[in-house]
């Protein structure tokens, strides 16, 4: 938590709390710590994949799998000022603003250590993307402060790190060297 804390008062657009190997229990104490940690900085906590702790906690933003997003009724999903869905295709993206998504993430866009083997799906994929996107577009997978101009120019929103904030040791000058 004190990492989370870091990031958090380092104020990001938002911070997603994915956690992929625990219980909905184990989830639900984790996401009960981290709702209080960004209220208290101010910062937008994003909950993964457990629809019903979200709406246990009374959260605003939910990130689902997108055959996880499918199951929700749209009842369900109005109940969230913030949903996205991670992306792989344009037709997901289409599928995703119909369903309601109020965002998606594309990726994986450059090779990442989290798909370690897998060639990443290139700016040629972002820009077409994010052209047929009529909601904000963030990228994912190997984002750095060294490539983030270049996914902006592609015509994403914005983007999503998570080993950079995880390894470096101020998330808060972190940050500053995406703006530099």
């Amino acid at each position: 938590m004190v990492r989370l804390k870091k990031i958090a008062e380092a104020k990001p657009g938002a911070v997603v709390l994915r956690e992929k190997d625990l219980s909905g229990e184990e989830y639900l104490r984790l996401a009960r710590q981290a709702k209080i940690i960004c209220e208290q900085s101010g910062t937008r906590l994003i909950l993964h994949n457990f629809s019903d702790v979200a709406a246990e906690l009374g959260a605003d933003s939910l990130h689902l799998p997108l055959p996880k997003l499918r199951e929700l009724t749209a009842s369900q999903r109005g109940n969230f000022k913030a949903l996205g869905t991670s992306c792989h295709s344009v037709e997901d993206v289409i599928e995703a603003q119909i369903i309601g998504c109020t965002y998606v993430f594309a990726g994986h866009i450059f090779e990442t250590d989290c798909k370690r083997g897998i060639k990443g799906r290139g700016l040629e994929f972002l820009s077409e993307v994010c052209a047929r996107a009529e909601i904000p577009v963030y990228a994912i997978g190997g984002i750095s402060p060294q490539n983030y101009k270049s996914v902006i120019a592609a015509g994403a929103s914005g983007a999503c790190v998570m080993s950079g904030f995880m390894r470096c040791e101020s998330p808060l000058e972190y940050i500053k060297t995406f703006s530099e």
